[in-house]
């Protein structure tokens, strides 16, 4: 079970980055996104500036604006390294991650780390909560 467990989530995780691609012509979907939290899931971002915090419906819909709108171009987010720990109906996703990227004229590459929490609900595991910084 645990190794389907940590499949599952593999491929949890890869439908989440994969959302911010828009590179090639592709149309981000924010309905697909949405499926992958719990209802109630909250998203951090902690910055020099403060601690940023969302709902699901607040932090996908500027970002899938943005990704369709051309105020992101050839924008992208994967995976670069990550440490998955399974306790039961509960995991944990340490997450390394790259982004790459235009806003307008200026180039957006950067990476960052997330903290990703799930619990399985049914036979799916659903993201419950997500913390981020971005490094310099």
């Amino acid at each position: 079970m645990a190794e389907e467990d940590a499949e599952a989530i593999d491929r949890r995780i890869a439908t989440f980055y994969s959302a911010f691609d828009n590179r090639d012509g592709a149309m981000p979907n924010g309905d697909n996104l949405r499926d992958l939290f719990t209802d109630d899931a909250r998203i951090f971002r902690s910055s020099p500036a403060g601690l940023d915090v969302w709902s699901v419906e607040a932090f996908i819909a500027p970002r899938i604006a943005w990704l369709t709108d051309g105020t992101l171009t050839d924008f992208h987010e994967w995976e670069t390294e990550s440490r998955t720990d399974i306790e039961g109906r509960i995991a944990s996703r340490r997450s390394l991650y790259r982004k790459s990227g235009r806003r307008g004229e200026e180039c957006l590459d950067g990476q960052g780390r997330k903290f990703i929490q799930l619990v399985r609900k049914d036979a799916q595991w659903l993201i419950a909560s997500i913390v981020w910084e971005d490094l310099p």
